[in-house]
């Protein structure tokens, strides 16, 4: 078996990842026009900004600090850099406003589009990469993962560009006003650094431990949820509710980490930026005092600072974030790039119908490879035939189906169906062509209607005569709306035998050339087994059909009886042969009329 290898929750994203870079570029072709308009708008935000604090010294600088000789002229002058200053502003908003609804858009466009590819790609994955992989960690590909990326290309991709070219031009701009001030300035720049650094090596591993704490998390509730008859049923609440809440209590102290990190960096940066302001002042002043700086160049030079510092603690979160979104990302893009090992043949066999005659010659099969579930299994179906395969529980029953429709390839030993090898067909055909009720049976939130038809664009009337051709339509009129009753979520709610009885009618509607049923009456009511058994002579009529049944009392129809054990064929003949024998059926059906007596009593 191919090994499916494992997602790793709490992998480091690594920035440096051109591989990674490439591919995330890629989702970005579509919409690169309005990423290329949001660049725009970044330069013009950042010259708006960088421009405020140089129209703030001027006014200073001409109107303010030297006594006018028309104190009119002089506040009409600065009248007019107030409106300078006040368009500047109104450009920051506008062009910042058009720039964070416009990058939300984009971000959510992608993540749509790559939600749904993530999905449709799962759909396309067989049944051993599900068994290898807990459900809980692939929602979590499909929601927390995804939306670490959304928060890359709306926080980071962008805004990091305008916060870097903010930098640099700040830099520039103050060496230009005073090239002793900027250097005293720069001293706190290594500093600032370093510690941006540390915040996110830091940030990063608390991070790691966050999501590995949020995979483990998703993950019980997932199984705990579904599995939540079981813990009911057997009084397991207490145990369950102690284990979330010894998860959930971890993730809490992992996140309170996280924010006492960022509770003790963002002060700190505070800080360095109060420290430079107040040495600036201290030598600013002095070069004011002796005329070698403007008043209006400090204020300036103040004002360049605050806005130098603001993104320096910015650029520390943001590489936090694209530290996580690498590692989201080298997540998903691992699982777009896992293929199933049931593959369609580049000029799949056709045909227009099946026979059903169906060969096992010598098949062996394991789900790893250290265990075996089949062995040598050599079994030859005829057209029409019904048999029925029966064993103790890890016989190898439903194995044998799921090598039949497909779901896993022998590892030994090949199938034919019709004289073709199972290979030779696409999955979709098979699966088109055979029909199989399982003992759970899915039931949409939707009408009956739409629960039997499923996707196959049979009409009102075809339906109406399944159920009436099989008797069901009794038990669908005592529906409150009939066929039109809605089932399922937030609808009415139907019986064990109820939903068996939709399973067949479901299947009847499909009209497939050869049938399974998988344990589908072992949880029948007493109510619906008479419907259930003109349904199951209806549905086996003129087609091969295969019986999987712990209850053996379904199995006398069949026209043969296989007897499976520890994977292997045991016995095989009539109901009556096999009786005759007095071999492993015969105990077989023993043992089931005594849990039978059992349950008939207990209820009684």
């Amino acid at each position: 078996m191919r090994n499916f290898g494992y997602f790793e929750e709490g992998k480091i994203g690594r920035v440096s990842d051109v591989r990674l870079w490439k591919k995330i570029v890629g989702l970005c072709r579509a919409k690169r026009v309005g990423l290329v308009a949001a660049i725009v708008l970044s330069l013009l935000v950042t010259a708006a900004t960088l421009a405020l604090p140089k129209i703030m010294q001027m006014a200073i600088d001409t109107c303010m600090t030297i006594p006018a000789k028309e104190p009119a002229s002089s506040i009409g002058q600065l009248f007019t850099y107030a409106q300078l200053y006040l368009g500047a502003v109104i450009v920051v908003f506008g062009a910042g406003f058009v720039q964070v609804v416009l990058l939300e858009y984009i971000g959510q466009s992608i993540m749509l589009t790559l939600r749904n590819d993530l999905y449709a790609h799962l759909l396309t994955l067989d049944l051993a990469f599900f068994h290898a992989h807990p459900a809980g960690r692939l929602v979590t590909r499909l929601t927390n993962d995804i939306q670490n990326m959304h928060e890359m290309f709306t926080s980071v991709m962008v805004t990091l560009f305008n916060d870097v070219l903010k930098l640099v031009g700040i830099l520039v701009v103050l060496f230009i006003y005073n090239f002793r001030l900027a250097a005293v300035m720069a001293m706190f720049l290594p500093l600032s650094l370093g510690l941006t650094l540390l915040f996110s090596r830091l940030a990063r591993e608390r991070f790691r431990a966050i999501r590995s704490q949020l995979a483990a998390l998703n993950s019980f509730l997932q199984e705990s949820i579904s599995a939540l008859t079981i813990v009911q049923l057997f009084g397991q609440e207490q145990l369950s509710r102690d284990k979330f809440c010894g998860l959930n209590a971890h993730y809490f102290q992992l996140t309170l980490r996280q924010i006492r990190l960022f509770g003790t960096f963002l002060p700190l940066t505070e800080f360095l930026g109060a420290l430079a302001m107040a040495i600036i002042l201290w030598y600013g002043g002095g070069q004011v005092i002796r005329q070698q700086l403007s008043l209006g160049e400090l204020v300036a030079f103040f004002s360049y600072m605050r806005l130098f510092f603001q993104p320096m603690r910015e650029l520390s979160q943001k590489y936090s974030i694209v530290q996580s979104a690498m590692a989201s990302a080298e997540r998903i893009f691992q699982l777009f790039d896992q293929q199933g090992t049931i593959q369609a043949p580049a000029n799949p066999y056709t045909p227009l119908s099946l026979k059903g005659d169906v060969c096992f010659q010598d098949v062996s099969f394991g789900y790893s490879s250290e265990e075996t579930v089949l062995k040598d299994i050599s079994l030859q179906i005829t057209a029409g035939e019904t048999i029925a395969v029966v064993g103790p529980s890890g016989a190898g029953k439903t194995t044998l189906m799921n090598l039949l429709v497909r779901f896993y390839d022998p590892q030994q030993g090949k199938i034919l169906l019709d004289g073709h090898q199972l290979r030779d067909y696409s999955p979709a055909f098979l699966r088109e062509k055979i029909g199989i009720v399982l003992q759970d049976v899915l039931i949409e939130p939707d009408t009956v209607l739409a629960n039997i038809v499923l996707g196959t664009r049979k009409d009102r009337s075809f339906v109406k005569t399944i159920l009436r051709r099989t008797g069901m339509n009794t038990f669908v009129s005592r529906l409150p709306h009939g066929i039109d009753t809605l089932i399922g979520e937030g609808g009415h709610d139907l019986s064990a035998g109820e939903k068996q009885l939709l399973a067949f009618a479901r299947v009847l509607c499909r009209d497939p050339d050869l049938l399974i049923l998988d344990e589908a009456t072992s949880s029948v009511d007493t109510a619906s087994e008479n419907v259930l058994e003109v349904a199951i002579q209806q549905t086996f009529q003129g087609r091969t059909s295969v019986i999987i049944a712990h209850r053996l009392s379904t199995v006398r129809r069949a026209d043969r009886v296989i007897v499976m054990d520890k994977g292997q064929i045991k016995e095989q003949g009539t109901h009556k042969q096999l009786m005759r024998a007095q071999g492993l059926y015969a105990d077989l059906v023993v043992m089931d009329r005594l849990e039978t007596k059992r349950q008939t009593t207990a209820e009684g």
